[in-house]
């Protein structure tokens, strides 16, 4: 059977390396993206798949997106939930407007589109959610607490709901990355990204492939008894017990 796969924030960055991986396991696979159309035209010409705009952190934008991957692919068989903003600042001067574009766009857009598949998956009795987190949900990050507490609630509810759906053929993991190298941090200035790469105790910057080949797994027929897990791809840069 072929599965269906949605990832949000696909176009771009780990969201794109996770397509080209969904799509080589010979999946249907469908990106969302927020508003790069340029990205999301190459990224559909070059891989193949089918790409839908919205906001994740607004429910009708992910109802639609739902019945669009629907009506051209077929129902859902895995969602991954990669999109993510961040809007950094120190909280004693951070805006309400910073704070809840972040949880919006993060957290909410959790909510948002797991709620549009999740019915589907337990009538089916199979179905497949990988939660994208990050290293910063579970140390935390200077300037970076609206980000922090999104990712670390990503992981609350990726447990919760494993719990609930775990008797009905449906898996719930998540994956908190580090560093990897994308767009936006090889946009860091050298000496910070020298100063990161420093930390990291494998001494480079992850890549998107190495996410990719995780959330691979994680989706496939053979992560049945793999449910309520966070998996932390970091290069040794934090060790969750």
């Amino acid at each position: 059977m072929t599965r269906v796969a949605f990832v949000t924030g696909g176009t771009r960055g780990i969201g794109k390396a996770i397509c080209e991986r969904l799509k080589a396991d010979g999946m249907k696979v469908a990106a969302g993206y927020s508003g790069n159309d340029e990205a999301a035209k190459a990224t559909a010409d070059e891989l193949g798949i089918m790409v839908v705009k919205g906001n994740v952190g607004v429910w009708d934008d992910c109802v639609r997106a739902a019945k669009e991957v629907e009506a051209e692919l077929g129902p859902i068989d895995v969602l991954i939930n990669n999109a993510g903003i961040t809007r950094d600042g120190f909280f004693h001067k951070m805006t309400q407007e910073q704070w809840g574009e972040v949880i919006r766009v993060n957290m909410d857009s959790v909510f948002n589109m797991t709620r549009q598949v999740i019915e589907g998956m337990r009538d089916k009795g199979w179905g497949r959610i990988v939660n994208i987190s990050s290293i910063n949900g579970q140390k935390g990050q200077v300037g970076q607490t609206n980000y922090s507490a999104a990712k670390a609630g990503m992981i609350g509810f990726t447990k919760a709901l494993a719990l609930e759906n775990a008797k009905k053929g449906v898996t719930v993991n998540c994956i908190c990355p580090g560093y990897i190298d994308t767009d936006m941090v090889s946009a860091v200035p050298e000496n910070v990204l020298a100063g990161i790469i420093a930390g990291i105790p494998v001494g480079r910057l992850g890549k998107g492939e190495e996410i990719a080949d995780m959330v691979s797994f994680l989706s496939g027929e053979r992560a049945g008894f793999v449910t309520g897990s966070t998996l932390t791809l970091n290069g040794g840069q934090y060790m969750a017990a």
